[in-house]
């Protein structure tokens, strides 16, 4: 199975639980500095099987992301249990994501403020 799933396999996906941390990354073909982040990601998501990583395309996930607004790439959601720990452009920089991963991990409250489709989002894939 790959470290890093398509956005559309989250819902129902076997290790989607209530306290999986869910890492979705926002990005489009067409960046560079997407494709570039894609195998930093891929071995962040190797090295870390208890987090649930996913890989969203902006245009072909659109119905699942929705109206999720990406103001540049690439950008990460992370959610546990339909709450949203994080939502945000990184550095596609392999220890800033590992360092934010560690900040977030046992964070048990959600952000006080964020967009509503970012939201959405993170109810639909609420297993």
């Amino acid at each position: 199975m790959p470290a890093l799933i398509p956005v559309a396999a989250l819902p129902g996906h076997p290790r989607l639980t209530e306290q999986a941390l869910v890492v979705i990354a926002f990005c489009a073909e067409w960046c560079g500095t997407c494709r570039e982040f894609r195998p930093v990601l891929e071995r962040i998501a190797a090295a870390d099987p208890d987090v649930l990583f996913a890989w969203a395309d902006i245009e072909d996930d659109a119905e699942l992301v929705g109206d999720v607004d990406v103001d540049n790439f690439p950008a990460l959601a992370i959610f546990r249990g339909g709450k949203v720990l994080h939502f945000g452009v990184s550095l596609p920089l392999e220890r800033v994501v590992i360092r934010l991963l560690q900040s977030v991990a046992h964070s048990a409250s959600a952000l006080p403020e964020v967009p509503a489709a970012v939201s959405e989002l993170a109810s639909r894939i609420r297993p």
